[in-house]
């Protein structure tokens, strides 16, 4: 049945092409969120995505001064995701796609939902310390739920690796 291999071989391209965003920050909790979208990738077929974020340097007396601070934060960025992407890879095998940008988190999160339509999952962690979700969080199940056009898990930061196993 030629019409049952093309169908296989077109899901298993559909697998390899969902990507899980990862939206990289210095909280504690990212670290899981990382690895769970990570084995979710291995599982079940897919890629892994990272975000980073950069906040725009304000106002600055000196042009240069702000050029070359916002320099050093992009050299930050990259030395910070070529790392995880390093444990991405040793994890699933592959690299993962890797995006900075400049701006609000939850804004430039959105346009990035928005213009990539490979996305297929936005993973967050939450917070270990029990204050509460986080403002990104917040955003997106509040107020900015209606602009969401993937679905959002959100991982207990809490997890250690074998519970991650048990849930992917």
């Amino acid at each position: 049945m030629p019409g049952s291999e093309e169908a296989a071989a077109a899901a298993t391209a559909d697998k390899r092409d969902r990507i899980f965003l990862v939206v990289v920050d210095d909280s504690p909790e990212r670290a899981v969120a990382m690895r769970y979208a990570c084995l979710r990738a291995r599982k079940g077929g897919g890629r892994v995505a990272l975000l980073r974020v950069i906040e725009p340097v304000g106002l600055v007396e000196w042009a240069g001064v702000g050029v070359m601070m916002q320099e050093e934060r992009r050299e930050e960025a990259e030395k910070m995701l070529s790392g995880l992407a390093a444990e991405v890879n040793e994890i699933t095998g592959g690299f993962p796609i890797l995006v900075i940008r400049e701006g609000d988190a939850r804004d430039e999160l959105l346009k990035l939902l928005e213009e990539d339509p490979r996305i297929s999952i936005l993973v967050l962690g939450m917070a270990m310390d029990g204050g509460g979700p986080g403002p990104l969080i917040t955003a997106l199940t509040g107020r900015y739920a209606n602009r969401l056009t993937v679905p959002m898990t959100l991982v207990p930061g809490a997890l250690d690796d074998k519970e991650l196993e048990r849930v992917t």
